[in-house]
């Protein structure tokens, strides 16, 4: 069985009121989640979980409801924990028995300081039992990972086919892949030892010029390290063809270090598998726009950032580009040298506070230009005059920070006079021919595309009096006639209910960012207008 999702919809679960997440490519076999603490990433990981527990082992816990349920609330007749969370796979995934095994999840939470064993113990298979209820819990598993060991060890020595292996190339077929991604991350850090399982059971390491070194004495990040590896390693064999799911991977560890785990836990991932990660590590991050170079659509960048799940919400994966350099301005660490810094960035208006509309503007540009300018990055920057103003701080800054980044300001035109736009361009200012943003997403263009899309051509008419008798109203009102912006709200209203429109979100802004942006492509006059104001 091939585990590749291709679409999840999440409704009324931990942190999401309905998120969907679509548009996954079944080549991807690398999934990573950016975005701030608080921010969903996680929550993902329990929607998978419980989905898994559900569907794969019939399992919902009365008492998990105030713990998932983001609302209270039984719709239907229906059980709380039903309907929660939906999955597509891009092959046909057996419920059941079938599905056993195809998950496999590490928390954030990995601690196990030291362990000795003086006894051994079976263990069982892992995929028999759900081991997490949440993914809260406390992952501990290097010592009972080395129970496992130790039971390969005694079957492999009762296998016929053993019998002309020596004793060296027994043990190297037992532990070599252990080492061998061991090597692949540390420069002076392998498995050299279990020790014996009947007195002084534990993993030893040789350090330098150390031989036998304790796995307590491991520095945390090191324990991390070989906590991680171990554990997939050992549970490949019995998790075949999973979706791999670590939260945080990078706990404890330096940057440098990071981005070597990256690689290793995607080279050990099977190609029928997709490993998704959620993490905050600029090192990860740099090594997945390597890996994508290489093994071009087999990385996507899901950025969790500036959503709010209080509304409907779709995501759809990030230009790697955009991802990572956003991730890069948000968490400000200092190991940035090395990263490929944007060839553009564009300074626009926008709210830079709040939740609902935060950074509107840019990420409507980013959607709009990010197939043709994926090395663009567009940063909202506040109100017009936060944008012309020749020393805004945040401007130097990024100024100094990326000095072979060209810098452009584009705003909205609003009332602007041409010769206060010619003394605004004089000042490296661009401005925008029609009166703002909304000007252009309810461009009577882009509303056929709308239709066409929708596969309502014939609405089309009805659509564009909709806006008419909008725009009509507002001017009553006494807004200047090229006004978009405040009959937006009406327009919304009205051409929902005629399409009709489902999913399209509670309001005109997420109705403008989720469906009129996407339609706004290189085909377009208002695609084409834009680009060259912007760009010039």
């Amino acid at each position: 069985m091939v585990m590749k999702i291709k679409k999840i919809k999440i409704n009324k679960f931990k942190r999401f009121t309905n998120l969907e997440i679509k548009e996954i490519p079944k080549k991807t076999k690398l999934v990573i989640m950016v975005g701030p603490n608080g921010s969903g990433k996680s929550s993902v990981f329990e929607a998978f979980n419980h989905w898994y527990k559900l569907h794969g082992y019939g399992k919902a816990i009365a008492n998990e409801k105030e713990y998932y349920e983001k609302k209270s609330d039984i719709v239907d007749g229906k059980y709380w924990y039903q309907n929660k969370v939906d999955i597509d796979f891009h092959e046909v995934v057996d419920k059941g028995e079938n599905l056993k095994g195809k998950f496999y999840f590490r928390t954030a939470y990995r601690n196990q300081p030291d362990f000795t064993i003086s006894r051994l113990e079976s263990q069982k298979n892992p995929t028999e039992e759900i081991k997490l209820s949440t993914l809260m819990m406390n992952d501990v598993t290097v010592s009972e990972n080395y129970q496992r060991l130790i039971a390969q060890t005694l079957e492999g020595v009762y296998k016929e086919e053993n019998n002309s292996k020596d004793i060296k190339t027994f043990r190297e077929e037992l532990v070599g892949k252990i080492q061998e991604s061991l090597s692949n991350i540390f420069d002076d850090l392998n498995l050299n030892s279990i020790g014996n399982p009947l007195s002084n059971g534990s993993f030893y390491f040789k350090k330098g010029n150390v031989v036998d070194f304790h796995y307590k004495n491991l520095s945390s990040g090191e324990k991390s390290v070989f906590d991680l590896i171990l554990d997939l390693i050992i549970k490949l064999n019995f998790y075949d063809g999973a979706l791999i799911c670590i939260d945080e991977p990078e706990a404890h560890m330096h940057t440098k270090l990071q981005s070597k785990v990256l690689k290793e836990l995607y080279r050990l991932t099977p190609e029928t598998s997709q490993l998704w990660i959620a993490t905050h590590s600029i090192g990860m991050i740099k090594e997945a726009q390597k890996i994508e170079k290489t093994k071009p659509d087999s990385v996507i960048f899901l950025d969790f950032s500036e959503r709010n799940y209080d509304d409907i919400e779709m995501m759809t994966p990030s230009k790697i580009n955009k991802a990572l350099h956003q991730k890069f301005i948000e968490l400000t660490l200092g190991d940035f040298s090395n990263l490929e810094t944007p060839e553009k960035i564009v300074f626009c208006e926008g709210d830079i506070n709040g939740t609902k509309n935060k950074n509107f503007d840019s990420r409507i540009y980013t959607t709009i230009f990010q197939d043709k300018y994926s090395n663009v990055m567009f940063i909202s920057l506040g109100s017009c005059i936060d944008v012309e103003d020749s020393d805004n701080k945040s401007v130097k800054i990024i100024s100094e920070m990326m000095r072979e980044t060209k810098i452009l300001k584009f705003i909205d035109r609003d009332n602007r006079s041409e010769t206060e736009i010619t003394e605004l361009n004089t000042q490296g200012v661009n401005v925008s021919k029609r009166r703002h943003l909304e000007s252009y997403l309810y461009d009577d263009e882009i509303l056929e595309k709308l239709c066409n899309s929708l596969e309502k051509t014939e609405l089309l008419q009805a659509c564009l009096d909709i806006k008419n008798k909008a725009i009509a109203d507002s001017i009553a009102r006494g807004n200047p006639k090229d006004d978009l912006k405040s009959p937006s709200g009406q327009i919304f209203t009205e051409i929902k209910k005629i399409l009709p429109l489902t999913q399209a979100g509670n309001t005109a802004k997420v109705f403008e960012r989720d469906t009129l942006a996407p339609l706004v492509k290189e085909d377009t006059l208002v695609y084409q207008e834009l680009e060259t104001e912007m760009f010039n």
